[in-house]
């Protein structure tokens, strides 16, 4: 029975699915390619605005005052010195994206398998999680060089400190998810006469998958942060250096639009991480969990 569209506007949020409120309403309304153009315009307009004038009255200010090119670069000076050390450039954010990428990924590993295990026994969580903690309010610098001496300088000790610090909200957010299971579905569980190893498998990971998410949009930015901070104290330099090796290289020299071109660089590769993620957990979520379900407002 076809459901009219007028009616279906003063249908209550509780008694109309947002996913099937959503079909509906675009059943209802153009869908031609012109409004998906305006409407994504009508989206990125204001970043792009504040963008362009950011951009602008910085160039225009620096021209006006003449600043320095090593105190104060336009971003012309910052796009002309990328250009030209794009060579450089590239082979430090490829260094830089594999070491994070490599971080990230051990994070994962054991940040899940720590978590699961953690919620298999209240000892053990009871027992170990306090140092979990006390290990992540001990400043990286301070053991670094442990980390140095233990694996030696260079990739090893960089990918180690990357881990490091994308390691606890892995373990956090998802030790959080697996603990706020609903209690009901554990009851019922118990009843069906499930044991520990199934309850967890199909019931407590696939309830936690939201959290986990959680954590891998913020470990995925730390990786970034943890591979250039670990380049600066276990990096290699030369022809293979990382982000941290080209950032201290460029301060060092007065390379200051270098510098802010190594900067932007390490901020674009934390954003591309973000929105990988991101749209990791919207395919994964977004038939499902209300966090990534599409809206009809």
């Amino acid at each position: 029975m076809a459901v009219d569209s007028k009616y279906l506007q003063l249908l209550p949020d509780e008694i109309f699915p947002a996913r099937e409120r959503a079909a509906w309403a675009g059943r209802s309304q153009d869908g031609s390619p012109g409004n998906a153009i305006m409407a994504l315009m009508k989206h990125l307009a204001p970043p792009l605005v504040a963008f362009i004038v950011f951009i602008g009255g910085w160039e225009l200010i620096c021209y006006l005052v003449d600043a320095p090119v090593y105190l104060v670069p336009k971003p012309s000076d910052i796009v002309a010195a990328a250009i030209e050390n794009r060579g450089a450039l590239w082979v430090s954010v490829s260094t830089t994206t594999l070491e994070a990428v490599l971080g990230f990924l051990l994070s994962i590993v054991l940040g899940v398998s720590g978590a699961i295990l953690l919620a298999m026994s209240k000892w053990i969580e009871k027992g170990v999680y306090p140092y979990a903690i006390i290990l992540q309010t001990i400043p990286i610098v301070a053991v670094a060089p442990l980390i140095v001496i233990w694996f030696d300088a260079g990739m090893n000790a960089i990918v180690i400190i990357a881990f490091l610090i994308g390691f606890f909200p892995m373990l956090s957010n998802t030790l959080i998810g697996l603990n706020s299971t609903d209690q009901n579905m554990s009851n019922l569980f118990y009843l069906y006469n499930a044991n520990a190893f199934q309850t967890m498998w199909k019931l407590r990971i696939p309830a936690a998958l939201p959290y986990i998410v959680a954590g891998l949009k913020i470990s995925c930015t730390l990786s970034v942060v943890g591979a250039i901070v670990g380049e600066y104290i276990a990096g290699i330099g030369g022809g293979q250096g990382g982000l941290g090796y080209a950032i201290t290289y460029a301060a060092a020299r007065l390379k200051t639009a270098y510098l802010f071109a190594c900067g932007l660089s390490a901020s674009a590769l934390g954003i591309l991480f973000f929105l990988l993620v991101n749209a990791f957990a919207k395919w994964m979520l977004s038939s499902w969990h209300e966090s990534e379900m599409k809206r009809d407002n």
